[in-house]
Parts: structure tokens; sequence; C-alpha cells
């Protein structure tokens, strides 16, 4: 039996959301060493406990601001181990009407949403690229698919995240590196419970988490977590302004 030394390690830069430790779940399940990071160590402590006693696996907890760039090239290159993964879970969402009145919540979406991404993953891709293997996943979000008035200031950030994604996926596939984009649409966590979300749009954390997994070891460039949302977007994409200026999506 290989010892927890031999596992190759997954970073799931935060992670304390619910999607996000579906995730750990999943791969500590599948033999990975975990780093949990996050700004919140007393959750992620919690969780990294119990995960080490669930999957008997080395569960690190690490602490990571996305918005403190500055931090990332001596976080990265202060792992004990590098990865053989890494899942961008973290995420920002302020009311679109909020954020219209305050640029501060504007410009923090974009930061942790956009701006923290890229200076993370340019560290972790340069090391990939060289090493000539790896995965990257990032959580974006179908509402970066198209701008509309009720969510276009987060979903102009998730836009950028996805466009990033995109070309950072075309510039490693030379090196043999994925790069997966997800697009969860409505998921069951503790930020929505008490919101009335249409069952048949809604995914569970655990569904990310098996879709993401699945998704990697087919190198799937872009995933939809409940299939019907690639359809509702598609149209919603290709709805002509005429139509679409009407409505009050």
């Amino acid at each position: 039996m290989s010892s927890t030394n031999d596992k190759p390690w997954l970073l799931i830069l935060g992670a304390n959301s619910d999607m996000a430790i579906a995730c750990a779940k999943r791969y500590a399940k599948e033999g990975f060493n975990i780093y949990l990071a996050s700004r919140n160590q007393t959750e992620c402590k919690k969780t990294a406990v119990d995960l080490r006693i669930r999957y008997s696996t080395e569960i690190l907890s690490l602490t990571f601001d996305a918005t403190d760039f500055s931090s990332h090239e001596s976080f990265y290159a202060n792992l004990p181990a590098k990865p053989k993964g890494v899942i961008v879970a973290f995420g920002m969402m302020h009311e679109q009407l909020e954020s219209q009145q305050s640029f501060k919540l504007t410009q923090n979406m974009i930061e942790v949403n956009y701006a923290g991404a890229v200076s993370i993953l340019e560290i972790i891709a340069a090391d990939f690229e060289q090493r000539l293997f790896g995965f990257i996943v990032g959580i974006s979000s179908v509402a970066g698919d198209r701008g509309r008035q009720s969510n276009y200031l987060y979903g102009s950030t998730k836009a950028a995240l996805t466009a990033y994604l995109a070309g950072l996926r075309h510039r490693l596939i030379f090196s043999d590196v994925s790069v997966l984009t997800v697009k969860p649409g409505f998921v069951a966590t503790k930020m929505t419970a008490g919101l009335d979300l249409p069952m048949k749009l809604t995914a569970q954390p655990e569904q990310v988490a098996e879709t993401i997994f699945d998704a990697v070891k087919k190198r799937k460039a872009t995933v939809y977590v409940k299939p019907i949302w690639r359809l509702i977007m598609l149209i919603i994409i290709h709805l002509p302004n005429f139509v679409f200026h009407k409505s009050k999506l």
C-alpha cells in the first residue's frame, strides 16, 4: 500500500465552500493528498481533520487570500510538494443593485473572481508548463455567457475568467496540461439555503465534484454541471437584441 507521501497532491483554492469540500472528498476518496487553502483557517482546519480521518490521506490546511496578490508567489513556492492539479473554487458575488451603487463591491468581485484567479494561476501554469503535466480547474458561471441587467457586474467578472481559462487552455495544450472551465448554474449550498431554486436547474455540491472529476479524466474543455444549462444559455446567447432587450433576464 502506498504511503501518503507517494500520493499525488491536489490544491483547492477557496476550500471552505460546499463545492470545494465536495471536491476534496471526491479526490481524497480517489487517493489524492489535499491542500485546503482559504482565508478562514478555523473552518479549514475542521474540514482537514474530518477528511484525514475519513480517507486516511494527508490533508493540509493553508492560509490563502485571493486578493493578496503579492503573497501568491511565495504561497506556491512554499508548498511542501507541488500539486498534480489545482481547483480554483473561490469567488465573490454581491447583489447587482448594491454593486451599481458602490464601486468598492464591484472592485471586490473583480479582484476575487478575476484578478485573484489570474494572479495565482499564472504562477501555477508556469510550473505545470515546465513539468509538462497537470490539470487546472476554474469554477466560472453561466452568468458570464451573456451580460444581463440582473447580474452583469458579477457576470462580467466570470466572463473574463472564462475567456482567461480559454486562452490558458490554448497555451498549455502544447505542454500536455489540461484546463477545465466549469459552469455549475444554481447549486444547493449554505449560501443559497432559503432561496426558491428550481429543482431541475439546481445541482448538489457532490454532483459538481463528480462532474469535475469525470471531466478532468476526459480532458474536457468546458462543462455545464446540469446539461440543461447549456441549452438555456445557448438560447439566451442567440436571442436577438430586439427580443432580449424587452426581457427582464
